[in-house]
C-alpha cells in the first residue's frame, strides 16, 4: 500500500509539470484504480488492471469549458470472460491478428443534476493468437457538448485475451451546463480499434 500510495503521488507531481508515466503494479483479483481530480479538472491516476499477471497503466486527462470544477473518479476494470471463452464468441481465428471490439457502451444514469454523478460504462473484448499475448490499449471517452470537446479522460494499459468491463466516473460540477453530453468510446491497439457513441442529459 505505501508503495502504491507513493507511486500515485509521483504521478501526480509529474503530470504537473506536464505529463503522467505509466505505474507498473502487480496483484490478483479484480481490478481498481486510483484518479485524482482536482478543481480545473486536472487529473492524474494509477490504473490497476487485475489478470494476476503484471500490468501497467494510466488515467490522463482533464475537464474542461462546460465541465471545468468537475472531477474524474476512480477508474476500475474487471475481466468478465477468459480468452477462450471470447474467442469462441466471436469465432474468432489467429490469423485474424490482434482484434478488438465494444460490446456496449452506456452512461449511467442517462439524465442527472448539476453535481451529481454518472458512470462511464464499456464492455469490450480483446483477441490475439496467443491466450497470454500483452496487447497494449488506450481506453478513451471523449464528452462532448454541442460539439464542443469538455473532457478527454484516458487510460493507457497492457491486457491479455478476454472481455473486459471498465468503467471511468466523472463527477459534474455544481454549475455544469444543462443539455445533451456525447460520450465517444475508443478502445484501440496497435492494429485494432473500436468505437461506439452513447449520451447523457444534465438537466
Amino acid at each position: 500500500m505505501r508503495t502504491f500510495c507513493k507511486g500515485i503521488i509521483a504521478c501526480l507531481v509529474i503530470f504537473t509539470l506536464g505529463s503522467c508515466t505509466t505505474i507498473p503494479e502487480e496483484h490478483k483479483g479484480a481490478a481498481a484504480g486510483a484518479g485524482i481530480g482536482a478543481a480545473t479538472g486536472a487529473l492524474a491516476g494509477a490504473v490497476l488492471a487485475g489478470e494476476g499477471s503484471r500490468t501497467q497503466g494510466a488515467l490522463i486527462g482533464g475537464l474542461v469549458g462546460a465541465l471545468v470544477g468537475g472531477a474524474i473518479g476512480n477508474y476500475t476494470v474487471d475481466r468478465q470472460k477468459t480468452a477462450e471463452e471470447t474467442a469462441s464468441h466471436y469465432n474468432y481465428q489467429g490469423t485474424a491478428g490482434v482484434s478488438i471490439r465494444i460490446e456496449s457502451a452506456t452512461v449511467s444514469p442517462g439524465a442527472i443534476s448539476p453535481g451529481g454523478k454518472v458512470d462511464l460504462l464499456c464492455t469490450y473484448a480483446v483477441m490475439a493468437p496467443q491466450a497470454n499475448s500483452q496487447v497494449s490499449l488506450t481506453e478513451i471517452r471523449e464528452i462532448r457538448l454541442n460539439n464542443e470537446l469538455v473532457g478527454k479522460p484516458e487510460v493507457t494499459s497492457t491486457r491479455t485475451p478476454g472481455t473486459y468491463n471498465s468503467n471511468v466516473p466523472l463527477f459534474l460540477p455544481a454549475d455544469a451546463k444543462r443539455g445533451t453530453y456525447k460520450v465517444i468510446t475508443t478502445i484501440r491497439s496497435e492494429s485494432s480499434s473500436d468505437s461506439r457513441e452513447t449520451s447523457f442529459t444534465v438537466r
